[in-house]
């Protein structure tokens, strides 16, 4: 595994995904990569919680 830079989908900043995340996501059963940088993942999960 590498490194991998990835455009965010909302803000259109790029982010790198490490090895270490990869991982992470690879032991949670995460078949897909992240589209969005953490940022836009924190703003999103807010938004959320403020719904419910």
């Amino acid at each position: 595994m590498i490194n991998k830079i990835i455009k965010c989908k909302n803000c259109g900043k790029e982010f790198t995904f490490t090895i270490g995340e990869q991982q992470f996501f690879k032991e949670k059963g995460f078949d897909k990569d992240p589209v969005r940088c953490i940022s836009c993942r924190r703003e999103k999960k807010q938004s959320k919680k403020n719904l419910n």
